[in-house]
C-alpha cells in the first residue's frame, strides 16, 4: 500500500488539482462531469483562497509519498435555511491510487469535517454505473436515497444519478 497523507487544500494545490479534475474527467468510464470543463488553475486557485476563509465549506487533498496530489475532497454546507445540517461531498481519485484506502481516508475526513462544524448529514450523487464507488459509500455507510432520472447534462445526453446519504455519528 502507497503511503498519502489527507491535509487541507491550499492555493498552492490549485494546478495539481486542476490536473486531477481533467485526468479523471477524461476517464472513458465516465466518473466525472465536466461539460462546462474543468475550472481554471487561476479560479481554482480563488476558489481555494475562498474556501479557506469558510466555515460553510473545505476541500482536502489525499498527497502521496512523493508530494503528488492524488485525491481530492470538497465539502458545502447546503445553502437553504432549513437544512444547514446537511453538507454535498464531492470526491476524486487519481485511477493510479485507487483502492489503497485513499477514498474511505477523505470520507473520514468527511465526517471529521461535519463533526467540527455541526453538519449531522453528508450528501452525495454516484452515478449508476460507477460501482467502485458505490460500494466504497456503502461499505462506509451510505445509504441509498434516491434515484434521480436525468439529473445531469453532459453535451446532449442526460445521466441519471443515484442520491446517498451518511448519518453523521456524534
Amino acid at each position: 500500500m502507497s503511503e498519502f497523507a489527507i491535509r487541507p487544500a491550499s492555493p498552492s494545490d490549485a494546478a495539481a488539482l486542476v490536473a486531477l479534475a481533467r485526468e479523471v474527467s477524461a476517464e472513458p468510464e465516465g466518473w466525472l462531469l465536466s461539460a462546462g470543463g474543468t475550472r481554471g488553475v487561476a479560479d481554482e486557485r480563488r476558489y481555494l483562497r475562498a474556501v479557506r476563509r469558510s466555515p460553510h465549506a473545505a476541500v482536502f487533498v489525499a498527497e502521496a509519498g512523493d508530494g503528488a496530489v492524488v485525491g481530492r475532497l470538497s465539502l458545502a454546507r447546503d445553502p437553504h435555511p432549513a437544512s444547514p445540517h446537511v453538507a454535498d461531498l464531492g470526491l476524486m481519485v487519481a485511477k493510479t491510487h485507487r483502492r489503497l484506502g485513499i477514498g474511505r481516508a477523505l470520507l473520514e475526513q468527511a465526517v471529521e469535517w461535519a463533526r467540527g462544524v455541526g453538519v449531522t448529514k453528508l450528501e452525495l450523487h454516484v452515478f449508476p454505473h460507477n460501482e467502485p464507488a458505490i460500494r466504497l459509500y456503502e461499505r462506509f455507510g451510505f445509504e441509498r436515497e434516491g434515484f434521480r432520472r436525468g439529473h445531469f447534462r453532459n453535451g446532449g445526453q442526460l445521466i441519471d444519478a443515484i442520491l446517498m446519504a451518511f448519518e453523521v455519528p456524534r
